[in-house]
């Protein structure tokens, strides 16, 4: 299924392995397998994009590399050792090497800005007051919003609480950041602050990022490496312009947004003669 003429080469050492990962959600039958035995790799110091259709395995990719979901076989891999086999103290350690920008932001509700971003640095540090204090106001300078350190999540508009949420993400100083739909509900200008945030933020920190999106355009723009995700396993993968111009028809229609393709309109189901039986033309709408 996978388009591999135009594939770049492997990058050595990736930080991020899925090596034949097979998943499907407990108590789903055969035909919802969500990934079907699906490799790729996530290279070092670079921004990685994982794009498809709804409900094609993108978020979930991010749980298994976070350890909230086990492959049902296969390895996922982070930094080398298989997450789904780490002892849970091991796994906390791990994912404390790892920052998570949650969709819409998921911002504490009750919690200043501050707050907000001091939350990791409190929960998984015992550094003093003081340090906690530089270090916060040094990443909200670095998003730009030191200077609303004191407001609420009611007080900011949406693009700024995604750039809060994306302080608090890297105030760790994680290894990898992985972003959930990071420009949805944004607008334009918000939109290209956050996606040209995410570009500096990983050249300037030397860090690796896992983006999943559906905004071709700004995604395509910031990313290294694309990783299109369809039935299962990998339509396509490459630099953005290979993808771009892939022969896979699936991925022509996704990067095309083409409404005719191998991507359909009505999910698969019964027929309609088995749902309604010999209905006459006029009652299904026609003349």
């Amino acid at each position: 299924m996978a388009d591999t003429s135009t594939l770049s080469p492997v990058t050595a050492d990736p930080l991020v392995e899925f090596r034949d990962v097979t998943f499907s959600y407990p108590g789903s039958s055969d035909d919802r397998v969500i990934l079907n035995k699906v490799t790729f790799t996530v290279p070092r110091g670079k921004v990685t994009a994982l794009m498809g259709a709804s409900g094609g395995g993108k978020t979930t990719v991010l749980r298994l590399v976070g350890g909230q979901q086990k492959a049902n076989s296969g390895e996922v891999l982070f930094d080398g050792n298989n997450v789904a086999q780490m002892a849970p103290a091991v796994l906390y350690a791990a994912r404390r090497r790892m920052g998570m920008l949650f969709q819409f932001g998921a911002l504490f509700t009750d919690l200043s800005v501050f707050d907000n971003v001091a939350f990791p640095l409190r929960e998984h540090t015992s550094l003093d007051a003081s340090l906690v204090r530089d270090i916060v106001l040094m990443k909200l300078n670095a998003v730009g919003l030191r200077g609303a350190r004191d407001l609420m999540p009611a007080e900011v508009s949406g693009g700024m609480a995604r750039r809060v949420a994306l302080a608090r993400a890297i105030v760790l100083d994680p290894e990898l950041i992985m972003y959930d739909e990071p420009f949805a509900g944004l607008d334009p200008i918000s939109l290209g602050t956050a996606a040209q945030l995410i570009r500096q933020l990983n050249d300037t920190l030397g860090i690796t990022s896992m983006v999943v999106s559906h905004d071709l355009e700004e995604t395509f723009r910031i990313a290294d490496k694309v990783i299109i995700l369809a039935n299962g396993g990998i339509a396509a993968q490459g630099t953005p312009d290979e993808v771009r111009h892939s022969s896979n028809p699936l991925v022509h229609q996704f990067v095309n947004a083409l409404s005719e393709g191998p991507v359909k309109f009505h999910y698969p189901g019964p027929g309609v003669e088995d749902d309604f039986g010999q209905v006459p033309a006029k009652k299904m709408g026609h003349p």
